[in-house]
């Protein structure tokens, strides 16, 4: 392993020598004719330099356990006046020459990059985690920010008149450098912890919890600090009026705000039809709200981390547009902006004694601080010494968080280069003390009784088929059919914050009654959205909190179904709730709108057929799902548990085996859980979703009768059963399932778990 990483070692800096070479003499070339103005092809040059030299140094960090933002800051101080601006000056001076127009167009997208480095950092917040830990998480973050903050303030309140750019902006100074001091990265610590594989543990959480409520108490400080800033002093008027904006921007954001937010990005999603629109607009909503921060007087990174977290809540942000935009920041913005940082970055400046003592004594306050106010938190809220002691480790990281406070520090005047670079000595040092002392933390924490259920929860849940669907669309033509299609379309919905687009196919698009006593198409589209939400009220969420309201849009058909179908596809939509009559047509075949459904649709439809009596109230649901030794059938007892516990109702799940394959017994308990993987998934679907389903055992040569006598004898009004899709011109899900549909005396889900040529015939 050793030899290993010498060899890459030496590759990369190989490499980066030579490009940097080329580079250089390409500068030189380019410098000779001395133009009047600013050069494209430097500047050019200049980010790609910056580009490869910090991913070739991020994969040699990232290999050595060190985050890759590291290699990209070490890659811009070796670039810069500490170490090639010493061996080669005059060649440093042509690459990255002081020419102030020269350098503002790199610095253009430097500002931009820390933009995109706040939007990003704001998508990975995960409110919910901090809303789960809010106590003991805020306890943490307050006292490891208050401690670190103070000893910064009383540092710079302290600190020599000359190592200060301007005596009399002491007290924005001293604000800037307590602030610098107490915050942790979010994006650092969860990459450690995540690398650990301690996401999940509760210590993981807590570390991961706190440092989001660190980091977004941090950017809220720095933008009021940079509203000080531009006026020099501490103004009681000023003071209050970034105060005041601050939080009413924060509160109409996370209200009115979020709403606008997820609302222009489900009508951009639903109507642009050009490549890439969200992203458009998600660029939009940043630059919008970073201006109207800047306009209260605050700093912009405020309203783009603000942006980043409404952005990353937004039910319909596809998981492409999401890596689309992190492979944009994390290839062109990050390198380019933490490159910068270390060419400003001056460690030659570390040749005074007075500025050593003075990073000596920055890295001990940030150090000490942050660790003695998180790990006093931790045993204050009742947590043992070595889950304090992992807190305490954990929580100190600064890496890009105190870089970019530094950065705005120098460009408004509070800090100079002396400052700036102790700064970033210091976020460089404690950023990579980090790993090796959590990594060491974490690895004496041991597995509790309490944990080891959850993770079994959670183990469940990573491959849940459930959890890939991320929005949903209910065809309906306002039958029985479509009745009970919404009110599981409403359910699923509500209890898993997934949107539901309706789409109408009634026929009949002028009366407001069709020949068997159905409404028309302007009845069909006014009982929709209100029975979508009546049903959607009723739900119960699986993790216990309170569901949010269903978000209901109509997708305006003016096409053909097929067309509609492929448009509803490209948008999104990945679950697809057919409620149509009829379902199949008197030779036993589908009918063509749950044909072209089924075909047409790119993600997983699930047909219904609603028969008999169903109850006015969603609780007096009795679902029967029918199991088979398949991984499909884990998947559909999966969709009944949801719906189960999203409505109240009750549950039951039986076997069906053909006679010949089984012997004697007629109804288990808790013995399915103890024979194959199938029933054990199953089980862990169930324990998820905290219901107790009944287990029943049927035996006999027909599985469709024997599912029809099982739904009879329990009076279940809900048979649910996994299918997968038959090869062949004319659709078919199998003999049992489409034996069922033309049999069956009671409402019947077939929900498409594979859509492939399976041999099984059986649920």
């Amino acid at each position: 392993m050793t030899k290993h990483l010498k060899f890459l070692a030496t590759l990369h800096f190989l490499l980066a020598f030579a490009f940097l070479s080329t580079g250089v003499t390409a500068a030189l070339a380019a410098g000779s004719d001395k133009p009047a103005g600013p050069s494209e092809a430097l500047f050019l040059l200049q980010i790609v330099v910056l580009v490869v030299s910090g991913r070739l140094l991020g994969e040699l960090m990232v290999r050595i356990g060190q985050p890759s933002i590291m290699g990209q800051i070490i890659a811009g101080v070796i670039l810069g006046p500490s170490l090639f601006g010493l061996l080669l000056p005059d060649f440093q001076a042509r690459l990255f020459p002081p020419d102030e127009a020269q350098k503002s167009m790199s610095n253009a997208i430097g500002q931009l990059g820390i933009l995109f480095l706040l939007l990003l950092a704001g998508m990975e917040t995960d409110l919910a985690l901090a809303r789960k830990l809010r106590r003991s998480a805020t306890g943490v973050s307050l006292t490891g920010i208050a401690i670190p903050f103070a000893a910064g303030f009383a540092l710079g309140q302290f600190m020599p008149a000359d190592l200060l750019p301007d005596p009399d902006k002491r007290l924005v100074a001293s604000l800037f450098l307590g602030t610098a001091l107490s915050i942790s990265s979010v994006k650092i610590v969860a990459s450690v912890v995540r690398e650990m594989d301690f996401m999940r543990r509760n210590i993981g959480q807590l570390i991961v919890a706190s440092a989001i409520i660190d980091d977004t108490l941090g950017w809220i400080i720095i933008a009021v600090t940079f509203g000080l800033a531009k006026t020099g002093t501490v103004d009681p008027l000023t003071l209050a009026k970034s105060v005041t904006g601050t939080l009413a921007f924060m509160v109409f954001s996370f209200t009115i705000g979020r709403r606008i937010v997820f609302e222009i990005i489900r009508w951009t999603n639903d109507n642009f039809k050009s490549d890439l629109p969200v992203l458009s607009a998600i660029i939009a909503i940043m630059g919008a709200m970073a201006m109207i921060t800047n306009a209260i007087g605050v700093h912009t990174v405020l309203g783009a981390f603000v942006a980043g977290i409404l952005v990353g809540e937004s039910p319909i942000l596809t998981r492409q547009i999401d890596v689309q935009l992190r492979g944009l920041t994390t290839a062109l913005f990050m390198p380019v902006f933490f490159g910068l940082t270390g060419l400003q970055t001056d460690l030659t400046v570390l040749g005074d004694p007075k500025i050593i003592l003075l990073t000596l004594v920055v890295v001990l306050i940030a150090s000490l601080g942050k660790f003695g106010g998180a790990f006093a938190a931790a045993k204050a809220s009742g947590l043992s010494n070595p889950e304090a002691l992992a807190l305490g480790c954990g929580m100190n990281a600064r890496g890009s968080t105190e870089v970019i406070v530094a950065t705005i520090g120098l460009s408004v005047g509070v800090l100079n280069e002396e400052l700036f670079s102790v700064i970033v000595a210091m976020a460089v040092i404690t950023t990579m003390a980090m790993p090796p002392t959590l990594r060491w933390a974490l690895a004496r924490l041991p597995l509790r009784e309490e944990e080891k259920e959850r993770l079994e929860r959670e183990d469940f849940e990573k491959g849940s088929f459930l959890k890939q669907f991320e929005r949903a669309v209910l065809v309906s033509d306002g039958s029985s059919n479509s009745q009970l299609a919404a009110r599981i379309a409403g359910l699923l919905g509500a209890s898993r914050n997934m949107p539901v687009t309706t789409l109408d196919v009634s026929s009949d698009k002028d009366s407001d009654a069709t020949s068997d006593g159905r409404p028309g198409s302007e009845g069909v589209r006014d009982a929709l959205i209100p029975m979508l939400e009546r049903h959607a009220s009723e739900t119960v969420r699986a993790d216990g909190e309170e569901t949010s309201a269903l978000r209901v849009t109509e997708f305006a058909k003016d096409v053909d179904l097929e067309s509609a179908l492929a448009e509803i596809s490209k948008s999104g939509h990945d679950l697809l709730f057919a409620g149509v009559e009829p379902v199949l047509r008197s030779d036993g075949s589908f009918s063509p709108t749950i044909q072209a459904t089924a075909e047409k649709f790119a993600g997983t439809t699930a047909i219904v057929s609603s028969r008999g009596q169903m109850p006015e109230k969603s609780n007096r649901l009795r679902i029967l799902v029918a199991v088979s030794d398949t991984q499909r059938s884990v998947r559909a007892a999966e969709f009944a548990f949801a719906v189960a516990k999203a409505s109240g109702g009750h549950c039951a799940v039986v076997f069906v085996k053909e006679e010949r394959k089984l012997q004697g017994v007629s109804r288990i308990t808790d013995q399915l859980s103890k024979q194959a993987d199938p029933f054990r998934q199953i089980d862990a679907a169930a324990a998820y979703f905290d219901i107790k389903p009944e287990k029943l055992l049927r035996q006999g040569s027909s599985p469709e009768l024997d599912i029809l006598r099982c739904a009879r004898s329990g009076d279940y009004n809900l048979i649910v059963l996994g299918v997968s899709r038959r090869a062949g011109e004319r659709l078919s899900y199998g003999n049992v399932a489409d034996a069922l549909l033309g049999t069956a005396d009671r409402s019947c889900l077939l929900v498409e778990t594979e859509i492939t040529n399976i041999r099984d015939d059986a649920a």
